[in-house]
């Protein structure tokens, strides 16, 4: 498995994949897709990975800036992410992300949020001190982690792709 970054000729594959894999999941509105097409038609895709073998992408992550109380502070957004169905929970989507947070600290980011079962992504080193808010959501499920400065508070904005 190579991972890389997105080239114009995947565009059609992760926008498939990415439906593919969040249809049987029960809390997605089916809306991952367009999010991702809408980040990078506003200019907010900043990092967008595959994961690709033998010619075929199995994965797809996707970060965009977010904001913090308002203020743009070099934090950025992990989401959506995505793996064939058939090759989830094999490692794919780790791998995706932590080459993704890599990246992000190579470009001096404060830190990367999403939200997400504490389960899942406790193990890539997110958590949650209750500090930091999205909307109405338990704030166990709005997890971070920083790379540098102190941990943040307030409320979570994603890019307006995010956004109906």
């Amino acid at each position: 498995m190579h991972i890389r970054y997105e080239t114009p000729a995947d565009i059609d594959a992760i926008q498939h994949l990415t439906s593919a894999a969040f249809r049987p999941m029960p809390y997605s509105e089916g809306t991952e897709a367009e999010i991702i097409r809408r980040l990078r038609a506003g200019g907010d895709l900043t990092i967008s990975l595959v994961a690709e073998e033998a010619g075929e992408i199995l994965g797809h992550v996707a970060f965009s800036p977010v904001t913090i109380d308002g203020v743009d502070d070099r934090w950025f957004g992990l989401g959506p992410i995505s793996v064939k169905p058939e090759r989830q929970r094999q490692g794919i989507g780790k791998a995706l992300m932590a080459k993704g947070l890599e990246l992000l600290k190579e470009r001096g980011a404060s830190g990367c949020a999403l939200i997400g079962n504490p389960d899942v992504y406790s193990g890539a080193g997110f958590s949650s001190d209750g500090q930091l808010t999205y909307q109405d959501l338990d704030t166990r499920f709005v997890q971070r982690i920083v790379f540098r400065g102190p941990a943040p508070s307030g409320m979570l904005r994603f890019a307006p792709a995010f956004e109906n």
